[in-house]
């Protein structure tokens, strides 16, 4: 039997109008915070990056597309991991369908990540996406956004042990808790403007919950994200849900 609350029709729609105005409000504030970062100054960069695509070699410049705006997920796949991270794949996912409506909306989106680009050509024929990945090819740009960090900085945040449940995602990624922790996600912007190119936003942590999709679905189902406190480690990929972890 359910411990919930139970009430009636009218007890819930009172309840229903009392959170509708605390999420009308929310919304506004959101509005806010998007005006507000649409504000932040540009900053212009000067450094020159190489990526290595499925077309050959291309410049930041060239990754627009000839859009003005370009969106760029860092993806956790490091050059020692097998596979990308699971967690990455899931908002992988969630954007893999909704590149042509950001094409049309004068933005290019694609994933960026330190790995060979056999390998992410490999894994993401396995998962069956169509966005475009590019490879750092060994180059310093996730590593200047701050996204990527010398093993010797890492071990020493990690010994003398990992926090949970690193070990656990490192060995699904085929690579050990440094390797795995040696990249980092995140979500960074840049505009095009007369040829030159700006960096204009970049977030990370629980700001890449606008791209969960699922998140903000689980948050409106019965039970929540039901993680646990702390939260469990319940992330698959697409391919592995049914499988034993």
């Amino acid at each position: 039997m359910t411990t919930h609350k139970i009430g009636t029709q009218a007890e819930w729609q009172a309840a229903r109008d009392k959170l509708l105005a605390m999420e009308k409000e929310l919304t506004r504030r959101n509005d806010e915070l998007a005006e507000k970062r649409r504000g932040l100054p540009w900053v212009r960069v000067e450094k020159d990056y190489d990526f290595a695509t499925d077309e050959g070699t291309k410049s930041l410049p060239e990754l627009f597309d000839g859009r003005s705006q370009l969106l760029i997920y860092h993806f956790m796949f490091g050059p020692k991991y097998e596979a990308g991270c699971p967690v990455c794949s899931s908002i992988a996912d969630t954007i893999d369908g909704v590149i042509a409506h950001l094409n049309a909306r004068d933005v290019t989106m694609l994933f960026v990540s330190d790995a060979p680009l056999a390998k992410l050509q490999a894994y993401k024929a396995r998962m069956g996406w169509r966005f475009d990945w590019a490879s750092t090819d060994g180059g310093d740009f996730n590593r200047d956004l701050g996204f990527q960090h010398p093993a010797e900085e890492v071990r020493a945040w990690l010994e003398p042990d990992p926090p949970a449940p690193i070990p656990t995602v490192s060995a699904m990624c085929g690579t050990d808790p440094v390797g795995y922790m040696t990249e980092r996600p995140g979500l960074t912007a840049f505009a095009r403007s007369d040829g030159v190119v700006y960096h204009t936003y970049t977030t990370t942590s629980r700001g890449l919950e606008p791209v969960m999709g699922y998140y903000g679905l689980l948050d409106r189902a019965p039970l929540g994200r039901d993680e646990g406190d702390p939260p469990e480690f319940w992330f698959r990929r697409h391919d592995e849900y049914g499988q034993s972890s």
